[in-house]
């Protein structure tokens, strides 16, 4: 019998049709969409004379470029109000669920997914927004589409994709204090460069990441995009059934029961072979940050930025091109470098956990005088919860003030930008040029990390506070 991979398992059960030396008709179980990819698809769906093939499997939410202060009111901004008032009348003409402004389901698309128990193993699941592989932390293959994409999901249910290369990341060992998902996969990211992915879907394993919870899991998947992958999944188990059990959209009583009975089946055969396989310790790993202007380019915070030593012409240019634009140079630390701002949210860390880590981190201090801190949570859930457990308070008595719900200063495309030549350390995902505002210089670390920088106002390793750190469990 076959030896087949979790992504196998999944992929084979969705594919209606594979067209010889060409790639399969692709079965869609959810497609999540928001105001920045969709406006188009909907009007060439309409011009063709189609409707939304099955309504009741699209989620829409704002999220990109919507305020993160005064949601309440008339967005200022005119393209942003248009797209969010074409959002609210395509879904009502199609029919498609919505969690607007102002709702209490609203959020970053791939935070209210998991959140609302939408997302489930073995499902396949698709967005015009490459973060999508988020959701490959249930055990789905997810991954990001472009809006002429989007538009043959919303007429057929259906996209055409070629089958990818299988890779599986083993991480065994246990994290030492202060070391969350984020560090894991900016290091794995650092190892295998940028563009080590390409071609693949991988696939995390291993005791290191069995033992983090769902959201820390999520950041994993997140920045599968950001070394080249398709998408990145983790199997599912019980950490993943206790996650989903009660939530909205959760099958209940005996439908879950038979869907844990299934969802037990989505893992990896023993002994089956993947075209790539990479093995790392978690006693390896510390607080990473990045220094460059791709997510490969990251070190250990007590390291320093790598020489040019070894490196082709070609490399070299566009080395020393990219520590120019950062204002940095090869050989140097990063550590007591003076920060401007920093940015905890994003889809990558915007959850109640990595709220949770950084108004514990703070709590009793006070923000530096330089430091100018945004702070959105994902989803209005996650600021309700933030409210409730204090964490609001906490982190006002430090000096900070939470916003709305908002993708924020992750992409910068609302008001949430940092100006030209100031330096954020940012819990999102993405630090190319011009990322987070024209001429900005971002710093991408884990929210622990990012805590340490605010208190401080220099780039500092949070375990200088070790004793007053929770573990990511």
């Amino acid at each position: 019998m076959e030896k087949k991979s979790l992504f196998d398992k999944i992929w084979d059960a969705h594919v209606i049709q594979s067209i010889p030396d060409g790639p399969d008709v692709f079965f869609i179980d959810k497609h999540f969409i928001h105001e920045v990819t969709s406006p188009v698809a909907f009007l060439n769906l309409e011009k063709r004379g189609n409707k939304v093939m099955f309504p009741e499997r699209t989620v829409a939410t704002p999220d990109h470029n919507v305020p993160t202060i005064d949601q309440d009111k008339t967005i200022k901004d005119q393209l942003s109000r248009m797209q969010v008032e074409r959002l609210r009348e395509n879904c009502k003409r199609h029919g498609v669920e919505l969690h607007d402004l102002g709702t209490d389901h609203h959020g970053i698309v791939h935070v209210i997914g998991p959140e609302l128990g939408i997302t489930q193993p073995g499902m396949t699941i698709v967005c015009g927004d490459s973060h999508t592989s988020t959701h490959g932390a249930f055990g789905t293959i997810a991954f990001g589409i472009g809006t002429s994409e989007v538009e043959m999901v919303f007429a057929t249910q259906c996209i055409m994709q070629a089958k990818a290369k299988k890779m599986r990341i083993t991480v065994d060992g246990e994290l030492g204090k202060g070391i969350t998902s984020k560090d894991i996969i900016l290091y794995i990211i650092a190892q295998i460069s940028a563009s080590g992915g390409t071609g693949y879907f991988i696939e995390y394993a291993g005791s290191a990441i069995t033992a983090l919870s769902m959201e820390a899991r999520m950041t994993i998947c997140n920045m599968s995009i950001e070394m080249g992958a398709r998408g990145g999944l983790i199997a599912p188990d019980e950490t993943t059934f206790e996650y989903l059990k009660g939530k909205q959209y959760a099958p209940k009583g005996e439908e879950w029961d038979k869907a844990v009975a299934h969802w037990k089946t989505l893992k990896t055969d023993e002994g089956t072979v993947f075209d790539l396989e990479y093995h790392y310790n978690a006693e390896d790993i510390e607080p990473m940050i990045t220094y460059g202007t791709n997510p490969g380019m990251g070190v250990k915070v007590k390291g320093n930025i790598p020489t040019t030593d070894g490196m082709n012409d070609s490399e070299n240019k566009s080395y020393i091109k990219s520590l120019d634009y950062m204002g940095f140079k090869p050989g140097e630390s990063l550590q007591g470098k003076k920060i401007d701002y920093v940015f905890v949210g994003s889809c990558t860390n915007g959850r109640i956990e990595d709220l949770r880590s950084v108004a514990q981190f703070v709590k009793g201090k006070k923000k530096a005088d330089n430091i100018t801190a945004w702070i959105v949570p994902g989803s209005r859930e996650v600021e309700k919860m933030a409210i409730k457990e204090g964490i609001v308070q906490t982190l006002e008595e430090a000096g900070f003030k939470l916003r709305q719900p908002g993708c924020s200063a992750c992409l910068a495309m609302n008001d949430d930008k940092i100006p030209s030549g100031k330096y954020a350390v940012s819990t999102s995902n993405r630090n190319f040029e011009g990322r987070q505002g024209p001429g900005s210089r971002t710093l991408l670390a884990s929210p622990l990390t990012v805590a340490a920088v605010a208190i401080t106002g220099v780039i500092t390793d949070p375990r200088d506070f070790i004793e007053e750190l929770v573990q990511e469990k």
